[in-house]
């Protein structure tokens, strides 16, 4: 790889071992796909942040990087950990799982990384411009960045997502290239799609076509794609499929379709179906768990609406990021969740809490990334379906 002076010295040692270490990841991973050369990025995004998926050796990791002096160069901010840090009695996480997360969120914090804890960055502020240059981790803020803003970024692993915040610089690979970004398979959209477990329905349902297609779609409504549902409709790719990056015909900044393109149809039938195949228990929910990815200010209130002046049957949790949790107390909307009996939780996500350990083996969701995830990582059964459905399932 071609390194500027800036470069080579780090990896001299002449910025220090922590600098020093990152920079050797950062050429490896270059290397490994074909880089010629780095970029520099504006952000960074780091994976790797829950106990549960880290352990105690990825702590060990953490502890030895701020010992050698490890500190960010860009803005940089966080994946979701395994609970949130105000609430997490109230969410019954265990006391012991709860002390290594504190020492996890405490050493990224050591190296000055902000601990805004979040999936959906874009909701606080931080939405990196057409073309520009990132380095996150989280696959489904990795596919809004890619696609929905037209920025720029591979989906990187915790340790080569921490390096780039540590270097400034990033592996100029995949994403990062024009000739990585064009669609090779043509997805058209044959039915109305009106919720977010619709567009989390077909990204599930187009996750597996794509493989290393990346895809594009026509036939969306643009008024009902809004930011949320295009967001879930990535998230439901990137769980699974490992999708990175999407096109929306007349909706998103690029429509970069090759010539001779695999062409599918999505139908009613095939939204029917992939519903169905999400859901996996007819038994009532111990857990009703919405925000994957975060919810936005305009979900949470969507939830307040539906829950006001109920009594919920079941624990509800509402996952978002804290900037967004504090709009939301200020509406009125947490209190109106926490009335009928739900939490409206920050930092954190289902996905990446001990679940099994607090006893849930049934839970709820309206995301199709979540419905992958809790059977696959957290051996849930998985209710799934709209908000409504959910709720009083």
């Amino acid at each position: 790889m071609k390194l500027t002076s800036i470069q080579q010295k780090m990896l001299n040692g002449e910025n220090g071992e922590a600098v020093r270490q990152s920079m050797e990841i950062l050429i490896a991973l270059g290397k490994i796909y074909g880089a010629k050369d780095m970029v520099p990025v504006t952000s960074a995004q780091i994976a790797g942040v829950s106990y549960k998926t880290i352990g105690e050796a990825g702590l060990e990791y953490l502890s030895d990087l701020v010992k050698n002096g490890a500190k960010v160069r860009v803005p940089t901010f966080l994946n979701p950990a395994g609970m949130d840090r105000d609430q997490w009695q109230k969410m019954k996480v265990p006391a012991e799982f709860a002390k290594k997360q504190i020492l996890v969120l405490d050493a990224f914090a050591e190296m000055g990384i902000t601990m805004s804890c979040t999936c959906t960055p874009y909701y606080i502020g931080i939405r990196p411009k057409l073309g520009e240059h990132v380095a996150w981790a989280e696959s489904s803020a990795v596919s809004f960045c890619n696609s929905v803003l037209g920025a720029r970024t591979n989906r990187e692993g915790g340790p080569s997502a921490l390096a780039a915040a540590i270097c400034g610089f990033t592996p100029n690979y995949g994403y990062h290239l024009d000739e990585k970004r064009a669609c090779k398979l043509l997805v058209e959209v044959k039915t109305p799609l009106k919720t977010n477990a619709d567009f989390g329905a077909l990204g599930a349902w187009a996750g597996p076509l794509a493989k290393n297609k990346n895809p594009a779609f026509t036939g969306l409504a643009k008024t009902a794609a809004t930011e949320d549902k295009l967001k879930a409709l990535g998230a439901g790719m990137a769980a699974s499929g490992s999708v990175a990056l999407f096109n929306a015909k007349g909706i998103t900044p690029e429509w970069n379709v090759v010539e001779g393109a695999e062409k599918v149809v999505f139908t009613k039938e095939d939204l029917a179906a992939t519903r169905r195949s999400l859901d996996s228990s007819d038994a009532p929910p111990q857990l009703i768990a919405i925000g994957c990815p975060h919810a936005s200010l305009a979900e949470i209130e969507e939830v307040a609406d539906k829950v006001k002046g109920k009594k919920l049957a079941h624990m509800l949790w509402v996952c978002t990021a804290r900037e967004t949790k504090q709009k939301a107390d200020k509406a009125g909307y947490t209190s109106i969740i926490e009335a009928a009996g739900g939490l409206v939780v920050a930092d954190t996500c289902m996905v990446v809490c001990p679940l099994k350990e607090m006893g849930f083996t049934c839970t709820a969701t309206n995301s199709g990334k979540a419905g992958k995830y809790l059977a696959s990582m957290q051996q849930q059964k998985v209710v799934y379906g709209d908000i409504d459905d959910i709720i009083t399932r």
